[in-house]
C-alpha cells in the first residue's frame, strides 16, 4: 500500500478496501481483518477502524462472524406518499412487524401538534418496517381517536396506514418534518437488528388534511447504514 503524507493509515486502507468491494457482488465475503492487515501491512486495528467506516456508510454489513458486501441502501422519497409506496418504487418488498397498538391520553406536546386538548384519546401505533424482510427503521405514530377510533378497530397493523387512513375520504394535503441524526436507544436498537453506536435518522412529522387540520404525527427512526432520503427541490 502506498504511504500518502497526512493521510490517516485507516483511511488508506478504507480506500483500499472500496477497490475489493468494487469488483464483488452482494453477500459475498470480505476478507477477513488478519489477512487485510498482513496484505495492507497495518494492524488489525486499523483494519477494524476501516471496516466500521463502511458499516456505518451501509457498504458493508455483519453476517455472523464476517463480513459481507450489503445490498444498496433503500432510497426513499420524502414526500406524502407512504412508505409503502416508496419501498415498492424501488422494487423492494415492504413489510411491518407489530411492536405497540394502544390508545391513550394526549400528552401536551401530542396535544399541540395535533390540535387536541390536553388528555383527549389518540391511537398509538408503532412499528418496525421491514424492506424485503430486513429490519430498516422503526415507525411511531399518534392519531386523534376521535377522528379515525372507528378505522383503527378495522385496521390490520401489517398493511399500509396511509391506505387506510386516505380509505376514509382524508386526503393528504401537506406535511412539516424535520430529520436529524440521533443514537439509538438501547430498546430501539434491539427491535432493529442494530446497536446504540450506528447512526440513526429520526424523522418528526406532522401531516395536514386539505382544510389545514392534523390528521397524525409520526416519529421515525431509520437505520442510517440502510436508508437514504431524496427529494427534489424547486426555487
Amino acid at each position: 500500500m502506498t504511504e500518502t503524507p497526512n493521510v490517516p493509515k485507516y483511511y488508506r486502507v478504507r480506500t483500499e478496501l472500496e477497490s475489493i468491494l468494487a469488483e464483488l457482488e452482494v453477500g459475498d465475503a470480505v476478507p477477513a481483518e488478519r489477512e487485510l492487515a498482513l496484505r495492507f501491512t497495518v494492524s488489525r486495528e486499523t483494519v477494524r477502524q476501516a471496516i466500521h467506516e463502511l458499516l456505518v456508510e451501509g457498504r458493508v454489513e455483519r453476517r455472523g462472524r464476517g463480513t459481507v458486501v450489503a445490498s444498496p441502501k433503500l432510497v426513499q422519497p420524502l414526500s406524502l406518499r407512504s412508505y409503502t409506496e416508496g419501498a415498492v418504487s424501488q422494487g423492494r418488498v415492504p413489510g411491518r412487524e407489530l411492536v405497540t397498538f394502544e390508545e391513550l391520553g394526549a400528552d401536551a406536546d401530542l396535544a399541540e401538534a395535533l390540535g387536541l386538548a390536553f388528555g383527549a384519546p389518540v391511537i398509538h401505533l408503532e412499528r418496525v418496517l421491514l424492506a424485503d424482510d430486513e429490519k430498516i427503521g422503526l415507525e411511531s405514530t399518534h392519531l386523534p381517536a376521535e377522528r379515525f377510533g372507528e378505522m383503527a378497530r378495522r385496521f390490520d397493523p401489517g398493511t399500509s396506514l396511509y391506505a387506510a387512513i386516505r380509505g376514509t375520504g382524508v386526503v393528504f394535503a401537506s406535511a412539516t418534518e424535520r430529520i436529524e441524526t440521533v443514537l439509538a436507544s438501547p430498546r430501539e436498537a434491539a427491535l432493529l437488528d442494530s446497536t446504540t453506536a450506528m447512526p440513526m435518522l429520526r424523522l418528526h412529522r406532522v401531516s395536514l388534511d386539505t382544510d389545514g387540520v392534523p390528521i397524525e404525527r409520526v416519529r421515525s427512526l431509520y437505520r442510517g447504514d440502510r436508508i437514504a432520503f431524496l427529494t427534489t427541490l424547486r426555487e
